[in-house]
């Protein structure tokens, strides 16, 4: 049996590069150098019929560990909320109030990117908290 190499994290979007700018901010991710015979990703751009242009990008983690996220444009716009969604682990090994400050401050952060705060889900019985977000395209994601 053969096991799985990479993964590949891929996300429909109206501004594929717009979208993957902001994860690279919000994952420390990194973009790409623009194709061979080209000096930057616009002179590539320009280089493609207008149909085409701005169809897709991609980033991916420099340490080579998390996966590549590719950013495809399609026509339809989002109408419901992700089956799937990124968790940002911004307060891993964290508990309680040293926990949510940490998440709390990560959220003003990607706010300020352009995200959106959703809501905040508190600590219970069974729960540490997270913050449930929005990415520039209203992608949802959580701060865990």
């Amino acid at each position: 049996m053969s096991s799985v190499k990479q993964v590949q994290v891929t996300f429909d979007c109206a501004e594929p590069e717009r979208v993957a700018r902001f994860w690279c901010e919000v994952l420390g991710y990194v973009a790409p150098p623009p194709p061979e015979g080209f000096a930057t990703w616009d002179d590539f751009h320009d280089s493609l019929p207008p149909e085409d242009r701005g169809a897709w990008f991609a980033c991916s983690d420099p340490t080579g560990v998390g996966p590549r996220l590719y950013f495809q444009r399609v026509p339809e716009g989002k109408v419901a909320k992700n089956r799937v969604h990124l968790d940002v682990r911004a307060g891993t090994g964290l508990v309680g109030a040293e926990r949510l400050a940490v998440l709390e401050a990560e959220c003003a952060r990607l706010v300020a990117l352009g995200a959106v705060h959703v809501r905040t889900l508190y600590a219970d019985e069974d729960n540490e908290s997270c913050i449930v977000m929005q990415d520039v395209e209203g992608n949802e994601f959580c701060l865990d």
